[in-house]
């Protein structure tokens, strides 16, 4: 298998399930490279305790036939001989056609549309994993998903009837499940945010899934990405076994992402609570207020250092 994103790893999975014996090779330092590496290297102990042989650090430069099967070459210094390999690296848009018709082309190759998904040639519109993403904080961007597709589709089908809707914008929020384990994200990375000028700050927690006295409960790693000037909750990333309500719980973040709201604000969403499902404080708002605390004391911690400086 070669690459370690969402398909990558669901297809490992899947393979593995039939009892295929499975050697994942993920050229960037760790699987999963769309989340923080804190919670890739979870996802790859995930991998390997079902006995997938994750090889990280590795790009592949060749795939041979050797009369029995094919040997796969990589850098620096891995070689293997393998039934079959998969190429899983990420999507390429094939806009050759629509360039023809006078289509123009955006980032990564995509075609360029407007929020009514109009290509700028007459009468003609485009959706999906070839048009470029309207991103609710990235501005236009490349991304491709499937929940945007549809909607995308959507705008583009009404529209070409005679309609009027509006695609409003991505968040890219995702989720994948590897094995016994549910990985998310919504919004925008550490890296992400202060590419696009914000300040922002990243900050790890862990809370259970539901109270604790109550049996069963699990823990949910959570990373919370804010800016530290106006307290916008800008992304968020969740890590937890498939029984703690991953997928739902970062749609909460999405949601709030949506609406614009502070991350303290979270805190203050009036989520449901019973014993055996969460708590009275939920695990996303537990990692809100994680985030809060650590703003609030590098804040402390600017003016301090202003005052003494002045």
């Amino acid at each position: 298998m070669v690459g370690a994103g969402y398909i990558g790893l669901e297809m490992a999975e899947a393979l593995t399930t039939r009892g295929v014996q499975v050697t994942q090779i993920e050229q960037l330092p760790e699987v999963l490279p769309t989340v923080d590496p804190e919670l890739g290297a979870s996802v790859r102990a995930e991998l390997v305790e079902h006995s997938v042989d994750v090889v990280t650090g590795t790009r592949v430069t060749g795939i041979t036939s050797t009369g029995r099967g094919l040997h796969v070459d990589g850098e620096p210094g891995f070689g293997r001989d393998v039934d079959l390999v998969l190429v899983v690296v990420g999507v390429t848009p094939d806009t050759a056609l629509a360039e023809t018709a006078g289509v123009r082309l955006g980032e990564r190759g995509a075609i360029v549309v407007d929020d009514h998904m109009r290509t700028g040639v007459p009468d003609v519109y485009a959706a999906g994993d070839c048009v470029v993403t309207h991103h609710r904080l990235l501005g236009t961007t490349y991304l491709p998903l499937g929940t945007t597709a549809h909607k995308q589709g959507r705008v583009a089908g009404e529209n070409a009837v005679g309609g009027d809707r509006t695609f409003v914008g991505s968040l890219g929020t995702q989720v994948v499940k590897v094995f016994d384990l549910a990985v998310a994200r919504t919004g925008l990375r550490d890296h992400e945010a202060a590419g696009v000028g914000y300040d922002p700050l990243s900050v790890g927690s862990v809370a259970d899934d539901h109270k604790a006295y109550y049996p069963g409960a699990r823990q949910i790693s959570c990373r919370v990405t804010g800016d530290v000037r106006s307290g916008r909750l800008l992304g968020a990333q969740l890590l937890g076994p498939l029984t703690t309500a991953v997928a739902k719980r970062i749609d909460i973040f999405a949601s709030a992402l949506f609406g614009g709201l502070d991350v303290d604000t979270v805190t203050e969403m009036d989520l449901s609570y019973t014993p055996p499902l969460g708590s009275p404080w939920d695990a996303v708002q537990m990692a809100a207020q994680a985030w809060t605390r650590d703003r609030t004391a590098r804040l402390k911690n600017s003016v301090e250092y202003t005052a003494l400086q002045g």
